[in-house]
């Protein structure tokens, strides 16, 4: 894998970068952090405390473009550049030690060290930090498939998987799995009937052939996790568009991609988000997902768009990165840049630390 061979050689340069890392640091006390952060947007709660035994696939995915719902994913390119560190950069973190860990980072992703980040070194690490949260899923996938394989034989069933579902949602476990095993129909909610229908087709889905409607370990990952799963991933794309397609004919068009969510706006602040809203997933359908720009994002479109191991997205998304804080325009990205431009890279502000340092000076 490229992201492999490039993190090896990073590995083996680690000495060669310890100059290079002092000049780094001794830059965030002297650059002058005036400039107007890139990322405008109200960006989603992180959710860093799932119980380990949820087992509700999540309805966001770390390092995919898209949400399940069909929202665009506001943290991605902080998910993509700082993989399993993005804690480390939350708003109550002290500023002059997260500009510290800025430039550590920046030192990691700049391969030959000269003082710069190319598309290309952007890609590579992007595809890193992809690996990261694929691991980070591996892990937690562990966790959650213990939680329904209590016999601990492998594999779990629809019915033992719905047992524990209803479970965490209040249900006595003892009666749902009596009524499950005597066929009588289960007292629940039209909201968790419609929630459990959609679960069993997903379900079925990552049950690999030959069908056996047991889930083994891997296959449990794939429900959870379609974005690593060619053929989930694939169906994960079917959900979006059933969802967003208002004419049926399994594709999208521009209106259809950033039609409103059901609502009302009811005041100005309301109408700006709205137009935010839609101005922000205008350009993403524009530049990005129509590939070949005829106006219709097709299944395959929209899925290579949503693959997180694509290397020609990774490319083009590390292009954007840069672009976004390009001051100078020499298509690279320098460490001035990368701390002026903090909040995009890292969901966070620190400016404020760098502009009494320089004060003191």
């Amino acid at each position: 894998m490229v992201w492999l061979v490039a993190m090896t050689s990073r590995q083996n340069s680690l000495c060669g970068l310890a100059v290079h890392g002092l000049w780094l640091l001794g830059l965030v006390f002297l650059m002058d952090a005036s400039a107007r952060p890139a990322n405008h947007s109200s960006t989603r709660e992180r959710a860093t405390n799932r119980e380990e035994n949820e087992i509700l696939p999540p309805d966001h995915l770390n390092g995919v473009k898209l949400e399940m719902d069909g929202h665009l994913n506001r943290d991605f390119h902080q998910e993509v550049f700082l993989g399993k560190d993005m804690d480390g950069f939350d708003e109550d973190s002290e500023p002059k030690r997260s500009r510290r860990k800025l430039m550590v980072i920046f030192s990691k992703v700049d391969v030959n060290t000269d003082r710069r980040i190319s598309a290309k070194e952007m890609q590579h690490w992007i595809m890193e930090k992809t690996a990261e949260h694929f691991q980070e899923a591996v892990k937690e996938n562990k966790l959650h498939f213990g939680a329904v394989d209590p016999d601990g034989d492998g594999h779990v069933s629809w019915d033992e998987y719905k047992v524990k579902f209803l479970a965490s949602k209040g249900h006595n476990e003892k009666e749902i799995a009596d009524a499950i095993r005597n066929h009588e129909e289960l007292k629940v909610d039209e909201e968790t009937q419609e929630v459990l229908e959609n679960l069993k087709g997903r379900w079925y889905q990552a049950d690999n052939p030959p069908a056996d409607l047991l889930l083994t370990e891997d296959e449990f990952l794939s429900f959870l996790h379609p974005e690593h799963s060619r053929g989930m991933l694939k169906f994960m794309v079917k959900e979006i568009v059933r969802d967003l397609d208002q004419d049926g004919d399994k594709q999208l068009s521009l209106p259809e991609f950033i039609s409103l969510p059901v609502g009302t706006v009811e005041n100005q602040q309301g109408q700006d988000i709205d137009d935010n809203w839609v101005n922000d997933r205008k350009k993403e359908f524009e530049e990005l997902i129509d590939s070949d720009h005829d106006g219709i994002v097709t299944m395959e479109e929209l899925e290579n768009y949503m693959d997180p191991m694509n290397e020609y997205n990774a490319l083009n998304e590390a292009k954007q990165m840069i672009a976004i804080a390009d001051e100078n325009q020499n298509h690279h990205l320098e460490p001035e840049e990368i701390l002026k431009y903090s909040e995009f890279f890292t969901g966070s502000k620190l400016m404020d630390y760098a502009r009494n340092v320089h004060e003191e000076f």
